[in-house]
């Protein structure tokens, strides 16, 4: 009988981002299913299925850290996957430290997370710093150039990461910050900042923060008439009850993803990214966007370490964590020195309700729709 091991997290299921959390719990659990159905994961010369030991942290960060001090002390289970959020790995990652279990998540991209030399924690988000990089690339090359540009960010550890690396972007690419303001985590009004837009008159506004704020943010744009040549938000554009909420007025909106469904990205376990895609959507109702993807990629990079290391012991497994080099659904896991991969973000756009992809690494992929017309226009 196959013995299992023990992949245990704590996710946000219910509380302000239980939306994003499940992407995280129904990956781990979707991907831990499709090893198993496979056989298993070979561990040396034993065999064995993966099991996952969650918990709800209701969106609470003391709460968190208590749970996975509970996964490691008590529960004992081998090996950790992470949280949503860049202040929850944050403050989790110190537990993985502490008792020296390696974390691999999926769910935090703030710098701040890989700067403290720990040992123990992975991430498959691209650092937080560059999410605009490819967006200001592509701002460069739009005709007729943006000049002025308005950064709002909420007050977490992942949106100030942004908001830190995008100021050098754009000033190395010649724009001109007019409006640069952080806001409250969870703020619903935005009509003031909305205002000083409309006066300052700026060309292109970016937005780091989370899915309900820019939800109303973009209502509020609305009914205020503000609309800038330009828009574009770290979350919320890749993702479906995004679209669902806004219905015709999430159009035009910019936004950035670290993974598309393509056929091109093969994978041991599932084939391929596109046959992920329709697998998660035939069993949970819903599109998988980078945060499942990356999730999954998470279980993934356990199992390939467990085997490329031999054993179950943390230590020897963390090592073969920090040497991966494999294809997965997700695109390549290769972590840097400091633990994180750096993936480049897709500049997407939702035009006539469908998302596009408008910029890579490579350049232009389709036209975008700019400048954005007013609203009283479309």
């Amino acid at each position: 009988m196959a013995e299992d091991i023990v992949l245990g997290a704590s996710v946000q299921l219910t509380g302000p981002v239980a939306n994003t959390g499940r992407y995280y719990r129904d990956a781990y659990q979707f991907t831990i299913d499709k090893i198993n159905e496979a056989g298993g994961i070979k561990v040396g010369d034993k065999q064995y299925k993966l099991a996952l030991k969650l918990y709800d942290n209701q969106s609470d960060v003391n709460l968190s850290v208590r749970q996975y001090t509970q996964l490691v002390s008590q529960d004992k289970v081998n090996l950790l996957l992470g949280p949503f959020a860049s202040n929850f790995a944050l403050a989790d990652s110190a537990v993985s430290e502490k008792y020296q279990i390696p974390m691999v998540q999926g769910g935090g991209a703030s710098d701040q997370i890989f700067s403290r030399k720990f040992k123990y924690i992975f991430g498959t988000l691209a650092p937080a710093s560059n999410y605009f990089g490819s967006t200001v690339s592509m701002m460069k090359e739009l005709d007729p150039k943006p000049k002025s540009v308005a950064l709002l960010y909420a007050d977490d550890a992942f949106d100030v990461s942004v908001a830190e690396g995008t100021r050098p972007l754009l000033k190395d690419a010649g724009f001109t910050i007019a409006l640069d303001e952080r806001y409250t985590s969870n703020a619903s009004d935005f009509n003031s900042l909305l205002s000083q837009i409309k006066n300052a008159n700026v060309d292109v506004v970016l937005v780091a923060g989370h899915e309900t704020e820019i939800l109303n943010f973009v209502r509020q744009a609305k009914s205020l008439s503000v609309a800038p040549k330009f828009y574009s938000f770290t979350v919320g554009v890749p993702s479906e009850d995004f679209r669902k909420a806004l219905d015709k007025d999430a159009n035009y909106a910019f936004g950035m993803t670290a993974w598309l469904p393509s056929a091109k990205l093969k994978d041991k376990w599932f084939g391929d990214a596109e046959t992920f895609a329709k697998e998660y959507k035939a069993k949970f109702g819903y599109d998988p966007d980078y945060h499942a993807a990356s999730g999954a990629a998470d279980v993934e990079a356990l199992a390939q370490a467990l085997e490329n290391a031999g054993t179950l012991d943390p230590k020897a497994v963390r090592d073969a964590i920090a040497k991966l080099n494999f294809d997965s659904l997700y695109g390549t896991i290769a972590f840097g020195e400091n633990g994180q991969i750096d993936l480049a973000q897709t500049v997407i756009q939702i035009q006539d309700d469908k998302l596009v992809a408008v910029y890579d690494a490579k350049g232009f992929v389709e036209k975008p729709k700019y400048p954005m017309p007013a609203w009283n226009a479309r």
